[in-house]
C-alpha cells in the first residue's frame, strides 16, 4: 500500500509543480504518458515502481516489456545493468537485467532519452542501449546533525525530522529516494561525519529503519557515520580502544541488533583523528586496526567501511602532505571490506586543487573519491557554480602509477587494480528548502554527481545539457506532444538555441570564473574565518591554529607570493609519481593555474602571457568580474521561456554573485598588493572598496553577502 500512495504522490507533485513552480520536480519533470502497454510477468515493490512510471510518463507509442534474464551478456553487467533494446522489426521496446534495480536505472534511462529528445522515430526503432555504472557504491554523504542543523548546508535544514520518526513519515523521503534512483544514486550516509553517538542508540535506528524500508524499492541501501568512541560514550564501557575484547563485542552486538531492524544496511563511514574527532589514534592503534575492527565486525552481514583518509594535525608540516604520510605506510594492511575515501584535492575541496597524491600511492587498498557537492568554498546557495568540469578535471587527472593513462577514474573503479570494492562519495546539497538545494542551479550539481558516479566517461557538456533541457523545457517542448500547440517551432528552435548557450557560457564557464574572482593561478584557502564565504586573506585570530589561516597558504612576502611545495620547500611534490612530479617541481613546467600552489612566485616572474605574476594575477581577478556579469546577460533571455518565479530567483542569486565577485578582486588585490607594491594595470576596472573598511567589515552571516558598494561598518 506504501508504494502504491507514495506514486500517487509522485504524479501528483510532479504535475502539480508545473503549474504552481517552486523547483521541487528537480529534473523529473516527465509529461504525461498516453496509456502505454507495459508488459511485466514479476511483481515487486521496486518492478511495480519501474511499471508506474512507464505507465504514467512513457509518450514513444509502443509497447515495452520488462524482463529479468540471468544470460551471460547480462550477468556481466550485475544486477545494476541494464539493457534497453527495441524489436527487430522497431516496434517493441524491452528493458531487461539480471536484477530489479537494474531494471528500474533503465527505466530511468529510457525516460531521460525521452525528456531530453533523443527519442526520435528512427533511433526508437533501433534504440539499442547496454550499461552498467562505473562504481558499484554511488553515495550521498549527508552532514546532517540530529538537532535538525547541516555541516555546511544552504538549503535550510535537514531533510530528516528526527523528532517525528518513526511515527510521522515525510512523503519527501520518497521523493528523495526517487530522485537518486533516476540518476543511479544507490547509497546514502544519513548523518554527519562528526557523528553523534545516539545514531546508534535503540531509539534512534529505529527511527532509520523508517527511512531504510522507504528507501529500499528504489535501491538506496542506508549506511551511517559513526563515533568511534560510541562504546564508551553510548555504551557505558571505559575505553573504546579497538584491540579490547569488551569493545569488540559491543560493535558485534551493535551490529546484530542493526541488521536485525535493517537486513540490508551498508555499513559504517568513519571520520577518525580528524579535527578532534575520537579514533583508534587515541589509544595507540593505527586506522588499519580500527577500520579492521569493525570491518571484521560487519563482514558476516556483507557490510562494508568507509574510512576517510581526512586528516591533518596542527604540526609545522605542510597540511597537503599529512594524509599521505599517514596513510601510504599502511597499504595492503586494510581488509577487503574497508575502502579508504580521500578527498579530490590534499587540503579540503578547494575551488581549484591538484588531485590528492594518495590516489596514486595505494595500489593494494580501495580507495574512492569523494566530492564536495555542497557549496562550502564556492560561494554557499548564492553562486552559480556548475561543479562537473571540477570533479572532471580531477577523474580525469594522470597519477602515471602505472604509466601514462593511469587516471583517478581508473585507479578507483577497479579497472587498473582489481578491487572488487569500488565506490564515490558526494557530500550533499540537500535540505529542507522547497527546491532542495536552495540555488535552482545547485539541483545541477547533485545531478552531476549521480550520472558521473554512474558512468565518469560523460562529458561536463553532455551532462550539463541533459540537466538543462529536463529542468527548464516546459511541457509543450516534450517529445511526442507535437500536437499541443504551445509555441511555435521557430519559439521551439530559439529555446534549444538558448538552453545549449547556457550551457556552454555559462554552465561550463561557470567553475572557472569563480576560481578566477576567488582564488586564481593556484591560490587556496584565503577565506574568511569560520564560515569560508568572502576574502580574508589577512585574516589572523590570536591563538589559532597557523594551518587555519590564510596566510599559511598565500604566504604573501615582497619577495612574492605562494606556498613553496617543490623539493626546495616542502618537498609535497616528492608524493606524486614521475614525470608528473618533475612538472610540478619546475616553476617553468608547473600548470600555470597550479603555480602558486606548488611554488613561492617572484611578483615579476615572466607568465606565457607575456605578463608578470603580478599583472597575470590582476587579470586573472578581473576576468572573473567580467565573466560573471555576463552570465546576468545570459540568463536574461530565459525571462520569456520559462516560470516566472525561478527566472527570478536565479535572477537575484547573479546579482549576489557579481557584487561579491567584485568584493574578492577588491579586497584580495588590494591586500596583495600592499606586497606587490606595483600598480593594478591601468586598462582594467579599478576598486570600488577601501581595503581598510573590508579589513574592518564583518560579514552578516544571516544572509551571506558581500559588503554593498559604499557601505559602513
Amino acid at each position: 500500500m506504501r508504494i502504491i500512495s507514495i506514486l500517487t504522490f509522485v504524479l501528483f507533485f510532479s504535475l502539480f509543480s508545473v503549474y504552481a513552480e517552486d523547483g521541487s520536480a528537480l529534473w523529473l519533470r516527465y509529461s504525461t504518458g498516453a496509456k502505454a502497454i507495459i508488459m511485466n510477468k514479476k511483481q515487486s515493490p521496486t518492478l511495480n515502481i519501474a511499471v508506474s512510471e512507464l505507465r504514467n510518463f512513457w509518450q514513444g507509442g509502443i509497447p515495452i516489456t520488462l524482463e529479468i534474464q540471468k544470460n551471460k551478456e547480462l550477468r556481466a553487467l550485475g544486477n545494476d545493468g541494464y539493457i534497453i533494446r527495441a524489436s527487430k522489426d522497431g516496434n517493441h521496446l524491452t528493458i531487461t537485467s539480471s536484477g530489479e534495480q537494474g531494471i528500474l536505472y533503465g527505466t530511468y534511462h529510457l525516460l531521460r532519452l525521452q525528456a531530453t529528445g533523443q527519442l526520435s522515430e528512427s533511433t526508437l526503432k533501433s534504440l539499442n542501449v547496454s550499461e552498467k555504472p562505473d562504481y558499484r557504491i554511488r553515495v550521498l554523504n549527508h552532514w546532517d546533525n540530529l538537532d535538525g542543523t547541516i555541516e555546511r548546508g544552504y538549503a535550510g535544514h535537514s531533510l530528516w525530522k528526527w523528532d517525528e520518526l518513526p511515527s510521522v513519515v515525510s512523503p519527501r523521503y520518497e521523493a528523495y529516494a526517487r530522485a537518486n534512483a533516476s540518476i543511479g544514486i544507490n547509497a546514502t550516509v544519513i548523518n554527519n561525519v562528526n557523528a553523534s553517538p545516539k545514531i546508534l542508540s535503540d531509539d534512534y535506528l529505529q527511527k532509520v529503519k523508517v527511512l531504510a524500508d522507504i528507501f529500499r524499492p528504489y535501491g538506496l541501501k542506508i549506511y551511517l557515520s559513526i563515533n568511534f568512541s560510541s562504546p564508551a560514550a553510548l555504551g557505558g564501557l571505559s575505553t573504546s580502544d579497538p584491540l579490547d575484547k569488551e569493545v569488540i563485542a559491543w560493535w558485534k552486538k551493535k551490529a546484530k541488533d542493526i541488521y536485525s531492524l535493517i537486513p540490508d544496511f551498508g555499513g559504517f563511514l568513519v571520520k577518525a583523528n580528524s579535527e578532534g574527532q575520537p579514533g583508534p589514534c587515541d589509544y595507540g592503534r593505527t586506522h588499519a586496526e580500527g577500520a579492521n575492527m569493525l570491518a571484521d565486525v560487519l563482514k558476516p552481514y556483507c557490510g562494508i567501511v568507509m574510512w576517510r583518509a581526512f586528516v591533518y594535525s596542527p604540526t609545522d608540516s605542510d597540511r597537503a602532505k599529512q594524509a599521505y604520510l599517514e596513510f601510504e605506510p599502511l597499504d595492503g594492511k586494510f581488509r577487503d571490506n574497508v575502502i579508504v575515501q580521500i578527498k579530490n584535492g590534499p587540503i579540503d575541496f578547494q575551488p581549484r586543487e591538484p588531485f590528492s597524491p594518495l590516489f596514486g600511492a595505494m595500489k593494494k587498498t580501495p580507495v574512492m573519491p569523494e566530492f564536495q557537492i555542497t557549496q562550502e568554498y564556492l560561494g554557499f546557495s548564492n553562486h552559480l557554480v556548475f561543479l562537473a568540469p571540477m570533479w572532471k578535471e580531477c577523474l580525469d587527472s594522470d597519477t602515471y602509477v602505472q604509466g601514462a593513462g593511469s587516471t583517478i577514474a581508473r585507479v578507483t573503479d577497479g579497472s587498473l587494480f582489481p578491487h572488487s570494492l569500488t565506490a564515490i562519495a558526494g557530500v550533499t546539497n540537500i535540505g529542507d528548502d522547497i527546491n532542495w538545494c536552495g540555488h535552482p542551479f545547485a539541483q545541477a550539481n547533485w545531478y552531476a554527481f549521480g550520472r558521473l558516479a554512474w558512468k565518469h566517461s560523460l562529458s561536463s557538456e553532455q551532462i550539463g545539457e541533459e540537466w538543462l533541457r529536463q529542468t527548464f523545457l516546459p511541457l509543450a517542448l516534450q517529445p511526442y506532444n507535437d500536437s499541443v500547440n504551445e509555441i511555435s517551432s521557430k519559439e521551439r528552435q530559439q529555446l534549444h538555441s538558448q538552453l545549449s548557450l547556457l550551457n556552454s557560457q555559462l554552465l561550463q564557464e561557470s567553475r572557472e570564473a569563480v576560481v578566477d574572482y576567488m582564488m586564481p593561478l593556484g591560490l587556496h584557502h584565503i577565506f574568511a574565518w569560520g564560515h569560508h564565504y568572502g576574502p580574508e586573506p589577512w585574516c589572523d585570530i590570536p591563538g589559532a591554529r597557523p594551518d587555519w589561516m590564510p596566510s599559511y597558504y598565500h604566504r604573501a612576502d615582497d619577495g612574492g607570493i605562494g606556498f613553496d611545495r617543490s623539493s626546495k620547500g616542502s618537498n609535497a611534490t616528492a608524493q606524486y609519481h614521475s614525470p608528473l612530479c618533475e612538472q610540478l617541481d619546475n616553476v617553468d613546467t608547473c600548470p600555470e593555474n597550479l603555480l602558486l600552489w606548488f611554488h613561492h612566485v617572484p611578483w615579476n616572474h615572466r607568465m606565457k602571457s607575456g605578463r608578470t605574476l603580478w599583472a597575470e594575477l590582476c587579470y586573472a581577478y578581473d576576468r572573473g568580474v567580467q565573466e560573471t556579469r555576463n552570465f546576468q546577460k545570459l540568463w536574461a533571455p530565459m525571462e520569456k521561456y520559462i516560470d516566472p518565479e525561478r527566472f527570478r530567483d536565479v535572477q537575484h542569486r547573479l546579482k549576489i554573485q557579481t557584487r561579491d565577485a567584485v568584493w574578492w578582486k577588491d579586497a584580495c588585490l588590494l591586500y596583495f598588493q600592499q606586497f606587490s607594491k606595483q600598480p593594478i594595470p591601468y586598462e582594467l576596472e579599478r576598486p570600488v572598496h577601501e581595503l581598510k573598511d573590508m579589513m574592518e567589515y564583518k560579514l552578516n552571516i544571516t544572509n551571506f553577502e558581500c559588503p554593498p558598494y559604499g557601505f559602513t561598518k
